[in-house]
Parts: C-alpha cells; structure tokens; sequence
C-alpha cells in the first residue's frame, strides 16, 4: 500500500504536463498556487531557490532607496514575487523591477508586459542565470537597464541596453558609488548595499 505522501506524488505529475509540454495558462494556474518562485521558459518551468537573509536584506535596501525616487517622478516600484512575461512563452520573476510611469499600460495584475530597469541579487545556487540566461533574456525583451547585484564577489553591475545588446554602465566594486543611467539622480554606496 502505497503512503500518502507517494498518492500526493502521483496526482501531481498525473496532472501536471511534463516539462517541455507545460503552456503559458498551466504555468500561470502553478504560479498562482504556490508559494514557492517559478520560471518559465518554452514549455518548462525552473523552481527558483528560496531567498536567503542576506537576498532579503539587500533586496530591502534597494526598495528603500528607490522608492522615494519613483515616488516622486510617479514611477512604481514592485519586488518578487511578480511574474514579468519578456515574450510568448518565456516568464521571469525579477527581484525587483521598476516602471518610471505608474500609468505605463505594461502594468496587469497578473503580471507585467515590461519594466524599464530590473535588479536581480545572484543566487549561489546557479550564478549563471542571473549573469547570462537573464541578461541575454532581459536585452531581448528590450529592458533599459538591468541592475546584477553579486554577493558572491560583493560587486553591482549595471548594464544599458543599446543596439538590441547590454553594454556596461559600469561595475562598481567596495569603496565605489553605482550609478544608474535610467535614474540619473541615484546612486548607492556598494559598501552600504552589502552591510544591509
């Protein structure tokens, strides 16, 4: 006789479709119960890792310092979790991002059509994801500014998108400011980012 942990085992791939097979509306109907992150990619979903403390608190720094920012111009500001789609059958689920509009039609409930600038804090778990699957994904999409915030060699790389490409804003290292081309009037200290 089967436990019943292995019958909960058995529904669940009885109902859910296979990767490679999963569509946008069963990645969306997923996404919408549980608690756990989720990306999605042509037909296959990844479960992201739960963030850390650390994740948490420099995620945390980053609202409070941009937030009042936004606030100001009438930008809005969201964090994880909220699905961003960068196109048909691909889904990501940035740590922050951000719209210098809070009346921009990209906006829906369910999820965003777009952003103009998006952060992610790497994961140990897979740097590359954050380093090159979401650059690539982010430069097609065509978002502005994406914001790499590496705890790993606690550094911040800002990139700017030109010619369909990311270039380097900069990569800013202990001791020095990170700037945004985007927001010209921000800044942060990596020193402070990495204390919180």
């Amino acid at each position: 006789m089967m436990t019943s942990a292995q019958e909960y085992r058995e529904v669940v791939l009885e109902l859910l479709p296979e990767q490679g097979r999963v569509s946008e509306e069963d990645f969306l109907w997923l996404t919408a119960r549980t608690t756990r992150l989720l990306e999605f990619t042509d037909g296959y979903v990844e479960v992201l890792p739960m963030p850390t403390n650390t994740h948490q608190g420099i995620v945390l720094f980053f609202v409070r310092a941009l937030l009042p920012r936004l606030d100001a111009r009438g930008g809005i500001l969201r964090f994880a979790p909220l699905r961003l789609r960068l196109r048909a059958g691909k889904f990501r689920e940035p740590d922050l991002l951000l719209l210098l509009d809070a009346d921009d039609p990209r906006i829906d409930d369910a999820y965003w059509l777009g952003a103009d600038l998006v952060l992610e804090v790497v994961s140990p778990d897979r740097p590359e994801r954050d380093l090159v699957e979401k650059r690539r994904d982010y430069a097609e999409a065509g978002i502005p500014e994406y914001w790499i915030v590496n705890p790993l060699d606690r550094s911040i790389t800002v990139l700017v998108l030109g010619d369909g490409a990311y270039t380097e804003h900069g990569v800013f290292t202990a001791g020095m400011t990170a700037t945004s081309v985007l927001l010209p009037d921000f800044s942060v200290a990596v020193d402070d980012v990495f204390a919180s």
